[in-house]
């Protein structure tokens, strides 16, 4: 996808979001606060937009958001179960109706033995996406953030990014 096909979806799903006037929040760790930034975009968004932890350690993951610190000893960070839990502390702090989050490896090499390009997605509601998204660490992150964007404001994923989908797990 070209990065204007990025901004298109990003603008379509920040005003879906908006005109549903549900309120929801965003917990990030590999897009390091793009999801917010792309939210933000959107005029009229702060009706609806809670706000955003950046959680880019363990720790700040454990003690802000409420993430099981014996779950990020035993699987680290880059799993589906956090993922859940990071949105579901953000949904909580803030208050939010609807909430997601990032966590994964954007490279340029791999990390804990996950690759480059391995993301979890996470929603409030119990449900974790994984993906395996292909380029540069740029590339990984603009992907990442634009699918947590997709998948908050709940509309259909294009061919080009639902093909990196790997997985999709409940934690209900």
């Amino acid at each position: 996808m070209t990065a204007e096909d990025l901004a298109e979806l990003d603008a379509v799903a920040a005003r879906t979001i908006l005109d549903r006037g549900e309120t929801v929040a965003v917990a990030e760790s590999l897009t390091g606060g793009l999801v917010s930034a792309l939210l933000v975009e959107q005029p009229g968004i702060s009706t609806v937009f809670l706000g955003s932890i950046v959680s880019y350690t363990n720790d700040v993951k454990a003690r802000v958001l409420g993430v099981d610190q014996g779950l990020l000893e035993t699987v680290g960070p880059v799993d589906g179960q956090v993922a859940v839990q990071m949105a579901g502390g953000v949904a909580t702090l803030t208050g939010a109706s609807r909430a997601v989050s990032t966590t994964g490896v954007a490279g340029p090499g791999g990390s804990d033995g996950y690759e480059a390009g391995t993301v979890w997605i996470g929603r409030e509601n119990g449900f974790a996406y994984s993906f395996l998204f292909p380029g540069t660490r740029t590339n990984i992150r603009n992907y990442s953030a634009t699918v947590a964007l997709s998948i908050l404001a709940g509309i259909e994923l294009p061919q080009e990014l639902a093909q990196y989908q790997r997985l999709t797990k409940s934690w209900k």
